[in-house]
């Protein structure tokens, strides 16, 4: 999902991971994480690259929504 942000300000949260060779449910634990977000207000979007190196950002419309 490519976010879709509205005109600053806006605020991005950056999440880093580190991968290993056990992949039993990450999968599953990402797509729960970005299903919960997409339930908190102020969600905006999310953009993500991943590789040995996952690297998240998510929008968020305010410092209050940032903090629930």
């Amino acid at each position: 999902m490519i976010a879709k942000t509205p005109k600053p300000p806006y605020y991005a949260v950056i999440f880093s991971s580190i991968r290993t060779e056990i992949q039993d449910g990450y999968k599953e634990m990402a797509e729960l994480m970005l299903e919960l977000a997409r339930e908190q207000e102020g969600f905006l979007g999310v953009k993500s690259a991943r590789n040995e190196l996952g690297i998240t950002v998510s929008y968020w419309s305010s410092l209050e929504s940032i903090a629930k």
